[in-house]
């Protein structure tokens, strides 16, 4: 075995050559070399073997033979031969002393050596590979340590252009020894090893990985097959260890939606089954894919849709599933050079599902994946940029040789030599690593070019060409801001959980800038701000060296003590002085004094005032650096505004933002971080909006409605009696709330009205009762004093602050299985969970007393409400009496059971029939509900086959929409959209609200969401509500719009005092009516003609018929003057 540190360059055997007048010794004698090669075969101890080994590399490398003295003398032949000596064993191990010397010497001395050593007449690496089966153990050893020397000392681009294809070839040719396969596979799986993003690694050794994971990424198509081959193999051995290959082999995707399904798709691979295959298509199938497939996930995937697409087994069902992934994969796919490279493969087995498919919904499927994969494979050569080859860089290089003198007389080595070096330049090429194209071409030119220094000089040259050409594809990078005060400038990785969020990066800071840190959900924003807050960033500045203080406003933990006092706590500020700080306060707006707001609780204020609060602290504490995470969040109008000025006025201070508020931004940042694909920040001059400009895909950041995320929600049905939209159908009048225990209401003396054409923001600080306010609207809660009052008919649609807290009960169903479960029974379910419908036992009690009507019958106890009819300018209900048959029956006025204490029963059955209502515009049929999740954003597939449980959250909050809709409710209630939904589907969100001809309320503190939709805001604080007029809608914050178009939503009141101490101007109709119940008029009766009587007594009786033919427990049809047709 070599020794692990070279021995001296003298030894017994070794001949010194005299030096020639260039510095390097003339070409050996042959009988130097021979006795070499003699000593290194034949030696009796392994030591003298080695020495005469490393003894003869240094002989070569000192000449001015160097690598060509491995043909010239034979030294390749003679060890090949050796190598296959059966007889001796000394000779075998001599041989494999000897290449592992000479991959260990010459590769770095002589770059060029590596043709000779990898491709030149074979290559060695195979003789190598067999060593490894050798009975002798020395021969083994020798051999491995051989295979180690030449991986360590090849760059990246040399492992995947020049060893990769001899281990791969080596695999694939029959008869290899297991010992040796087991070996290339090892060399693989060290490649792979070697490409993964490792946290803690060094710059170069980042570097590297970068570079192998991209372009031996690009190589998986041919090296997953040869790896799968191997885990199929008899050999238990060969088996394990290929097992262990494409396990590394996979983590060169870096395809977060893919990653989680890799265990599974290499079980499939490992036992092969038609149910294992069954099991990862509908795995996949269960994915939701939203990042950008490159060439490595495509590599990966393509096998298994392709062999589920044309497999004759495959069901229907698992057809469907198939069809859907492809699909999905191929919107991903955003190059379409890989387009082409992989969706052919799948192009037959998409075409045969549209021909031959039996079910008419899995052809439609496979109609529209084949769309859309010829799309993806379109060629549009001015946003293609094309690879190139090595044939391409052999032309640059050829001109630029000429030019500098050609090559000596090594012609036939150049030929060899020529197409590896262009292979790897390519590469570079290709993945824009063009700075490493010098290292790639000079170090192998230089024994072979006439010139000393040509080639030096073609290196220069060709890097120039491929530096410009990248700079002509992809633009000229930013120069280095000059002139300005740098404070930052750290390289860095970020894990968080195990999840690499950041790899290598650099965050550059100038002082005075003001940075949006900006990327999708999930990306690491606050990860990192966090992490420069906590000191645990590397590479960023200590707070001694520079200050940075994490700005937030949520002081609740020191709530009951004074601004003052909470603000000297702190023991970095206190050494300030109480007088420095009290003066400071002031500038912010906090008076002093024992009546000023700095004598006040830290949790009596406002979101904007724990703003200034935060920013006051920082000032204190002297901050260099401002860390804003969500600033805006809770802040109105004017408070976004002060933060604004106070932000661009001070410019010493260096700002990294976290923000959804895109106006905000835009006004503030004059660069962008934003986090990249491949896991970097990208810097960008400039605000939001020319951020935009440069990444059109990045839109969705600037506008509401340039999203891909669409909604459309049904309208809203006919209210009786409500022939005018700004009629009031819901009304608080005098309400207070108190919850158990606490000291003042969280609401008191509240009166307000909605109608159809409300747009109303409820707006107010946290705790201020907004959630409250809207729980006692939609009847979640009772008023403990006051009245709720709606239109018997009016159907609410609820999403509330907290979601998913619904659907969570049911992840095991399907979206549109709970769709279905939810209205089966003609009514929503969840309405009966709420407060004011499920009964108490006051209510079971009130229940069971008797009631007496005076109307001869004695006193009766009421088992249920059966039904419901019109009675002058209210509604009589048909009572079913416990123990008393139907013909009982008796009609009671709503006013008469609301005094008899049964409101719960009446409220019950008024939203059984406002349900009803709503829903005889739909059918629960799968297809129809499958086209109302359509509607909402939802893809039908999902909806119709994912579970609840496999969505993601996004997903999840349109099933809860979708629920909520799906009985065409009069009124939406929004309970804080925008903490619940991403920046795509707020968009698709609002437009949707836009259009909705019903009411809406929302709680937000969004001023882009709120000023792009209400009219109206009702100001939540102190437990009072109170109206600040009608506000201008802009409109000109959707895509869709004319520019600066900023109008009064005509649909809403006009402008009415700015103050008003009760919110009860949505809609002008009813403002100031103290009528003790909401009346609705009937429409007035008209006669009919005989003709109109004669036609709806066969309406009636056909509506009977088709009652007594319908399932038992189907309520009965009302038989009514003014029915439709």
């Amino acid at each position: 075995m070599p020794h692990p540190v070279s021995p001296p360059t003298q030894s017994s055997t070794m001949v010194v050559p005299i030096k020639a007048p260039d510095g390097t010794a003339p070409p050996p004698a042959a009988t130097d070399v021979s006795a070499l090669l003699a000593t290194a075969f034949s030696a009796k101890t392994s030591s003298a073997s080695i020495d005469a080994c490393y003894a003869l590399c240094d002989l070569l490398l000192a000449s001015s033979v160097g690598f060509r003295g491995l043909q010239q003398y034979g030294v390749v032949a003679e060890a090949k031969k050796a190598a296959a000596d059966k007889k001796s064993g000394l000779r075998r191990e001599g041989a494999q002393n000897l290449l592992g010397a000479l991959f260990e010497r010459f590769p770095l001395r002589q770059p060029a050596s590596e043709v000779a050593l990898l491709l030149q007449d074979g290559g060695l690496v195979a003789c190598v590979l067999d060593a490894l089966a050798d009975k002798g153990s020395v021969v083994r050893e020798a051999a491995q340590y051989g295979l180690d020397a030449l991986f360590a000392n090849l760059s990246p681009e040399a492992l995947v252009v020049g060893l990769l294809p001899a281990l791969v070839e080596y695999l694939k040719k029959a008869g290899g020894k297991w010992q040796g396969v087991v070996g290339a596979h090892l060399m693989i799986q060290k490649m792979a090893d070697k490409a993964k993003i490792r946290i803690g690694s060094t710059k170069e050794e980042s570097e590297i990985g970068d570079i192998l994971r991209e372009i031996m990424g690009n190589k998986l198509a041919s090296l997953i097959p040869v790896a799968e081959g191997g885990m199929l193999d008899m050999k238990s051995e060969v088996e394990k260890q290929s097992l262990k290959t494409m396990t590394s082999l996979a983590t060169l995707l870096s395809n977060d939606d893919v990653a989680p399904r890799i265990p599974l798709l290499i079980e499939t691979m490992h036992n092969p089954s038609s149910e294992g295959l069954q099991s990862a298509i509908h795995a996949l199938s269960q994915t939701t894919f939203v990042a950008i497939v490159t060439s490595p996930a495509l590599a990966l995937l393509t096998p298994f849709l392709e062999r589920s697409l044309n497999s004759p087994n495959t069901s229907q069902e698992v057809l469907r599933q198939t069809v859907v992934i492809t699909e999905n994969l191929t919107k991903l796919v955003h190059d379409p050079i890989e387009a082409r490279a992989f969706l052919p493969k799948l192009q037959p087995g998409i075409k045969s599902v549209v021909n031959r498919a039996s079910l008419p919904e899995v052809r439609e499927l496979a109609t529209r994946a084949l769309a859309v994969m010829d799309k993806a494979m379109a060629t549009d050569k001015e946003n293609v940029i094309e690879r190139i080859s090595g044939a391409d860089v052999a032309k640059v290089l050829d001109v630029e040789v000429k030019k500098y003198g050609g090559v000596g007389g090594d012609q036939d080595f150049y030929k060899l030599l020529r197409p590896y070096v262009c292979d790897m330049v390519a590469e570079d090429v290709n993945h824009r690593f063009v700075r490493r194209i010098s290292d790639r071409i000079a170090p192998y030119l230089q024994p072979l070019m006439k010139s000393a220094t040509a080639h030096e000089a073609v290196a220069a040259a060709v890097q120039n060409y491929y530096i410009k050409e990248d700079e002509r594809k992809f633009g000229v990078p930013e120069k280095e801001d000059d002139g300005e005060t740098e404070i930052v400038n750290a390289d860095f990785s970020l894990a968080y959980g195990g999840m690499l969020l950041l790899s290598h990066t650099n965050l550059r800071l100038l002082k005075g800038h003001r940075y949006g840190l900006c990327g999708r959900n999930g990306a690491g924003k606050s990860t990192l701000m966090k992490s420069i807050a906590s000191g645990k960033l590397e590479g960023f500045p200590s707070q001694d060296v520079l200050r940075t203080c994490y700005v937030e406003h949520n002081q609740g933990e020191d709530a009951d003590i004074s601004i003052l006092d909470f603000v000297e706590k702190d023991p970095t500020i206190a050494k300030e002085g109480r007088e420095r700080i009290s003066s400071v306060l002031e500038e912010f707006g906090f008076t002093s004094g024992p009546e000023g707001k700095q004598s006040q609780r830290v949790g009596s204020l406002s979101g904007g005032w724990k703003m200034k609060l935060a920013l006051a602290r920082a000032m204190l504490q002297r901050a260099d650096v401002l860390l804003l995470d969500e600033p805006t969040n809770h802040l109105d109008v004017a408070n976004i505004k002060w933060l604004e000025e106070y932000l661009k006025s001070h410019t010493d201070i260096t700002s990294l933002i976290v923000s959804h508020d895109s106006g905000f931004l835009d006004n503030v940042t004059t660069d962008i971080y934003h986090y990249e694909p491949n896991k970097k920040l990208g810097h960008y001059k400039g605000n939001l909006n020319a951020f935009v400009k440069v990444k059109p895909e990045a839109r969705s950041y600037y506008t509401l409605s340039a999203s891909t995320v669409q909604f459309k929600f049904p309208p809203p049905g006919i209210l009786t009696g409500v022939k005018s939209a700004t009629r009031a159908i819901i009304r608080m009048t005098n309400v207070s709330y108190s919850y158990p225990n606490a000291p003042k209401p969280s609401l008191a003396d509240v009166s307000c009205q909605l109608t159809l054409s409300s747009r109303v923001a409820i707006i107010g600080p946290n705790g201020a009762g907004k959630s409250t306010l809207i729980k006692l609207l939609t009847g979640e809660t009772i008023p403990t004093v006051g009245r709720v009052e709606k239109h018997p008919n009016l159907r609410i649609g609820y999403i509330k602050q907290h979601a998913l807290e619904h659907v969570e009960m049911h992840l095991e169903k399907t979206p549109n299985q709970y769709l279905q479960w939810r209205y089966q029974h003609g009514d929503d379910r969840e309405v009966h969970m709420k407060q004011t419908r499920v009964l108490s036992d006051a209510d079971k009690e009130q229940m069971d007393k008797f009631v007496d009507l005076k109307d001869g019958n004695g006193a009766r106890q009421i088992e249920s409400l059966v039904g419901r009819q019109k009675y002058k300018k209210t509604f009589q209900y048909e009572v079913k009496w416990r123990s008393m048959l139907p013909k009982y029956n008796s009609q009671i006025s709503r006013e008469t059971l609301l005094d008899l204490g049964f409101a719960k029963l009446v409220q019950e059955f008024d939203d059984h029939e406002a349900s009803r209502e709503g829903l005889g515009y739909r059918e629960l049929q799968p297809s129809v509900i499958s086209k109302h999740f359509d509607d909402l954003g939802l893809d039908p597939d999902i909806a119709n086959h994912n579970e609840i449980g496999s969505l993601s959250g996004g997903q999840k909050v349109k099933v809860v929409i979708a629920g909520a809709m799906w009985n065409n409710p009069h009124l939406l209630v929004l309970d804080e959209p925008t903490n619940f939904l991403d920046r795509d589907s707020l968009g698709g969100l609002a437009v949707a609200i836009r259009d909705f001809k019903g009411g809406v309320v929302m709680i937000s503190h969004n001023e882009e969401f709120v000023g792009a939709l209400a009219s109206e805001q009702w100001h939540v604080n102190d437990g009072r509500v109170t109206h600040r007029g009608t506000a201008a809608i802009s409109l000109d914050r959707f895509d869709d719009s004319k520019p600066a178009s900023a109008v009064t939503s005509g649909l809403n009141t006009p402008n009415m005092s700015s103050v008003q101490s009760s919110a009860v101007n949505s809609g002008v109709e009813d403002n100031g009516i103290t009528d003790d119940n909401m009346k609705f008029r009937a429409r007035k009766k008209k006669k009919m003609t005989k003709k109109e009587v004669k036609e709806r007594e066969v309406r009636r009786r056909l509506r009977q018929i088709d009652w007594l033919n319908s399932p038992k427990g189907t309520p009965k049809p009302l038989d009514t003057d003014d029915e439709a047709e």
